[in-house]
């Protein structure tokens, strides 16, 4: 295997507050299928992933369980790393922000930027949110009070601080995202950062706090403690053994910059913001790419402790199996958009994915070479021309993948293996092997058939095991061969004709019922999360608080879900058989959605075309009379009852832009 250097990947870390939910635990699967894609190609990766443990919420939590802050978040990081290890994740170190060599390079890291002038002591007065752990303006808060992200009660701070002087380093920090256009990724992430936060102006960043005292000492001035992100983001460096005097270790000298940051699109602004100028600050170089991907939402609603409907990977995993949970996550999730998971949509995908199109393949194919050649698979040369397109779309996936992960598009790379796999049950159809069977004339042909699904799905586990690690190794053991190195796999033929596959094949994935197989442990699971919830409102000594369902009031958490981006009408026309409805072609950045609306009476397909519309981009596809539709435009309607697009007041506003 090519040895193509180095390449080392990081995950944001934890927040010891409690359990990991599968939106949590879908960060570290799709990093973990990064690193592992990267290692079979070659590369010599480093992937680090790690808990974040320090702050006023985790003291103020601690403390109404009854427990010191260590052993909170002892306890807290001990189950992230449980869950991790149970998806497969294999990292390289899992660091804690509690870890004492972390502790010790974060006081030096602080002293060294006091030193140099870059934090200076100011007295910070302004609107807190404790879950948040971040500071606003009052011009930020919405409702009186409310925090302008997640909707808690801010409270007003008044407090000696230490603080960065951000704006020193602004420029500097866009004229480098201006010429490293790969820095931030999707695009869409980074045109929010310049536009929302780096051309407005930064204003000074408070990097210390006095209000509270579970955090890492200011050891020159020990009444503060370092304020969360200055410490947890200096986890990537310190993590690989970073010296702020400059003894920093060979495994930093050889991992660092890193090549990939992989965050939710939520703290995108620290990593690409803060992250970046404390680097600039140090004189250290900056990562190669920070990647902001999106939200795994619950079916349509927030997920909550009290509904208990909050999805955890380890009921997951109990009900449908590592692998398919991994297969869940990476497939479902798009590359800008915020995905959708719900118990019966995993068994749907389980089923028509899983169990179906790979399973079934894996088993029949099998139990033809067991039937037919007593399991001795021999590939006896006699070609027809339908093997030919087979072969193609087979010695053709490595370099579909590989692109597509460059670009890190790991659903599409995922959904491009199961294309092999789709292709090879069309191919079990155009060759009739049962019909082979019946000719004795035609015994090499079948032999020959069969040889090119064992080779077909053994090139099509190698390039699936980066992701679905535990099944790739079954098809490989079943078909008693190994894995096939990435730089082989443009050659047909790897199998060694006359091997022999197992006798008795293992079902990869068994087919499910949700009412009979799913539907009562799901409840149960539910039960348990409301019951464990209750006990945990009292043994705190608060009261459980129910939803409101009558309510249709929805926090500021509830509404930063929605996605709107500006749109352009590229076309047009009426939707058949349907007097309301009008399906528009619509430009949303560098994507193209066809949108299907209830305006055909306010509106003609001629009027449409050319207009900048608002569009929800985030809403789940569906069919309106028969016609996809992927997305929404936003309208009024008047007192006359008529509709009217909503449209953005600067005309010139470029299809894409984010509506905030």
């Amino acid at each position: 295997m090519q040895n193509k250097g180095k390449y080392y990947i990081t995950t944001a870390i934890a927040y010891t507050s409690g359990k990991p939910h599968i939106g949590n635990t879908y960060e570290a699967v799709l990093a973990d299928s990064i690193a592992r894609y990267k290692r079979a190609d070659g590369y010599d990766v480093r992937f680090q992933t790690g808990s974040d443990e320090h702050g006023q919420k985790i003291e103020e939590r601690a403390k109404r369980a009854g427990m010191t802050p260590k052993q909170f978040v002892d306890k807290n990081a001990a189950e992230i790393r449980r869950i991790w290890d149970l998806m497969g994740t294999s990292y390289d170190r899992f660091i804690r922000t509690t870890d004492p060599d972390h502790e010790r390079q974060v006081q030096k890291i602080f002293k060294k930027l006091y030193d140099q002038g870059d934090i200076y002591l100011g007295q910070y007065k302004g609107m807190y949110c404790k879950e948040c752990e971040a500071f606003y303006t009052k011009s930020q808060i919405v409702d009186g009070d409310k925090c302008p992200v997640c909707g808690s009660t801010v409270h007003e701070e008044n407090e000696p601080a230490y603080f960065f002087r951000m704006s020193k380093y602004a420029d500097r920090l866009i004229d480098y995202i201006e010429s490293h256009p790969d820095f931030i990724r999707p695009v869409s992430r980074k045109n929010e950062m310049m536009n929302n936060f780096l051309k407005p102006g930064l204003q000074d960043l408070c990097v210390s706090r006095t209000s509270f005292s579970w955090g890492i000492p200011v050891d020159f001035d020990p009444k503060h403690v370092v304020y969360v992100w200055l410490d947890a983001l200096t986890n990537y460096i310190t993590g690989l053994g970073y010296d702020a005097d400059g003894n920093s270790s060979d495994l930093y000298k050889k991992y660092w910059p890193a090549d990939l940051h992989l965050v939710g699109k939520d703290i995108i602004r620290f990593h690409t913001i803060y992250w970046p100028i404390f680097l600039m600050a140090l004189g250290e170089p900056l990562p190669k790419q920070v990647f902001g991907h999106p939200w795994l939402l619950q079916g349509g609603e927030k997920m909550s402790k009290t509904k208990g409907n909050v999805i955890y990977a380890d009921d997951l995993v109990d009900i449908f199996g590592v692998d398919a949970v991994r297969y869940f996550l990476i497939h479902e999730m798009p590359y800008e958009n915020d995905g959708v998971i719900t118990w019966d949509l995993v068994v749907e995908r389980t089923n028509s994915d899983l169990a179906n199109t790979l399973g079934n393949l894996v088993k029949r194919t099998i139990a033809m070479s067991n039937k037919y050649f007593g399991g001795v698979v021999e590939n006896r040369g006699t070609a027809e021309p339908v093997d030919e397109d087979l072969k193609q779309t087979v010695t053709s996936l490595y370099p579909q993948v590989e692109k597509l992960m460059e670009e890190l598009r790991v659903a599409d790379a995922i959904t491009a293996i199961f294309g092999v796999f789709k292709r090879l049950n069309k191919y079990i159809d155009e060759t009739e092997p049962w019909t082979l069977a019946k000719d004795e004339a035609k015994k090499d042909r079948l032999a020959t058939v069969l040889y090119n699904l064992t080779e077909g799905i053994l090139s099509g586990a190698s390039m699936l095991a980066p992701f679905l690690p535990g099944t790739a190794q079954k098809i490989a053991e079943q078909l008693n061969y190994h894995l096939y190195d990435f730089d082989t796999l443009g050659t047909f033929g790897q199998y060694p004709s006359g091997n022999k596959v197992t006798e008795n094949p293992e079902i990869l994935f068994a087919r499910l019922d949700y009412n009979k197989d799913v539907k009562d442990k799901v409840d149960a699971i539910m039960e348990k999360q409301r019951a464990a919830y209750a006990a945990e409102q009292e043994a705190m000594g608060e009261t459980s608080k129910k939803d409101d369902t009558s309510l249709a009031e929805i926090t500021i958490d509830d509404f930063a879900k929605i996605e709107l981006k500006v749109g352009e009408v590229l076309s047009c026309e009426p939707v058949k058989d349907s007097k309301k409805l009008l399906c528009s072609k619509v430009k949303v950045g560098d994507q193209v959605r066809q949108i299907v609306s209830g305006i055909h009476k306010a509106y003609t397909p001629e009027e449409m075309v050319g207009k900048k519309v608002i569009v929800v981009c985030n809403l789940k596809p569906a069919k309106l009379a028969g016609v996809l539709s992927e997305g929404m435009l936003l309208c009024a309607e008047g007192p006359d009852g008529k509709l009217a697009l909503l449209t953005p007041e600067n005309p010139d506003l470029p299809a894409g832009s984010v509506v905030s």
